[in-house]
């Protein structure tokens, strides 16, 4: 008798559980493969009307910042700045093609030597991102040097997380102050 009782709640137990599994709903998550150039025109005017969700989605491809809110330039047309991943130093297509016009102007003007500085965000501790913004900053340098530009010509520079660009503290804000910044030095 008090076996039957038992396996009766279990059954009521284990049925209530798949009723509730079956009714959980799932969030989609959105994919593109747009350019990031066109993504990053349409982004400024949608941005305003956008929820955060689709802003998001807009600003960062995975969560890497793709937007160009931040981005200074180096010289007329080539950008300063790269974006990585969280805790990552590997270099995004984006940030590749910008490095390769970093490196053709650099190749123009030789008489122009830079540094490069890298940057985290502010999560983790203030040695862990001076390493972390060391290893972006000469992942950088290294794909500049491959490029033809002199290792002479370059110096590197972390400032961790100590330099952030937008001082908010969620994933946009995070996605934006991960990167690594060529400034000229002269």
């Amino acid at each position: 008798m008090n076996l039957s009782k038992i396996l009766k709640n279990v059954l009521l137990v284990v049925l209530f559980g798949l009723i509730v599994t079956a009714c959980a709903t799932k969030k989609s998550v959105k994919t593109t493969t747009e350019s990031t150039t066109t993504k990053a025109a349409e982004t400024q005017s949608e941005t305003q009307k956008a929820d955060p969700i689709e802003k998001l989605d807009a600003l960062m491809q995975g969560d890497v910042y793709i937007g160009s809110d931040t981005v200074g330039e180096l010289a007329s047309g080539v950008p300063d700045r790269v974006f990585f991943a969280t805790n990552e130093t590997i270099l995004t297509t984006a940030s590749r093609e910008t490095l390769r016009k970093q490196a053709a102007w650099l190749r123009q003007n030789s008489d122009v030597t830079v540094v490069v500085e890298g940057h985290a965000d502010e999560r983790g501790t203030r040695e862990y991102n001076l390493a972390l913004g060391e290893r972006r900053a000469n992942a950088a340098k290294d794909y500049l040097m491959t490029y033809g530009v002199s290792s002479d010509r370059i110096k590197v520079l972390s400032y961790g997380k100590e330099r952030p660009v937008d001082s908010g503290s969620n994933p946009l804000s995070w996605s934006k102050n991960r990167r690594s910044v060529t400034v000229k030095a002269n």
